[in-house]
């Protein structure tokens, strides 16, 4: 009896259709690849290593943390989108009316398909910031500013089309 039960469990166990990982993602055992075509930046200020700098750290961001395969287009899982927005203002003010921060915020269109279930494709946008002294001047923290407001947008990204949130 015990092994018929084990056996009804265990058969149970491998007729579900979901991936699960570490990362919390979840998405259906038939769904084996993901694409991302090239963010343009379409901002009016441009930072000229913004697309590129987007575009692979939002495939590594799924290659590592999913079992997907990375392919060229035509994923079961694709994302396309553009940069659409790469501002520099001041936040906070002091005393004296000069500003004691700045804020750096990048937002991006992403269009995600997911082919397999089109009840989880969106078409939405996402804003990220990184806050710095306003006695620094933005192409001296640039890059740092812009790895971290990446990591943040990426994770977002991976969130809802992934982890569902």
């Amino acid at each position: 009896m015990k092994k018929l039960t084990y056996i009804a469990v265990l058969l149970t166990l491998m007729g579900c259709k979901i991936n699960y990982t570490f990362s919390g993602a979840s998405y259906s055992a038939d769904v084996q690849t993901f694409s991302v075509a090239f963010f343009q930046n379409q901002a009016p200020l441009v930072n000229p290593s913004l697309s590129n700098v987007f575009t692979e750290a939002l495939k590594d961001r799924i290659n590592n943390q999913t079992k997907l395969k990375l392919v060229s287009s035509n994923g079961d899982l694709h994302y396309e989108g553009e940069i659409i927005n790469y501002t520099a203002a001041p936040q906070t003010i002091s005393g004296n009316e000069t500003a004691a921060l700045n804020r750096l915020t990048i937002s991006v269109r992403v269009k995600f398909t997911n082919t397999k279930n089109a009840n989880q494709n969106f078409d939405r946008t996402f804003s990220q910031f990184a806050d710095y002294e306003a006695t620094k001047s933005l192409q001296s923290i640039e890059d740092e500013l812009i790895k971290e407001i990446v990591d943040k947008l990426t994770q977002d990204i991976f969130n809802a089309s992934l982890v569902n949130w």
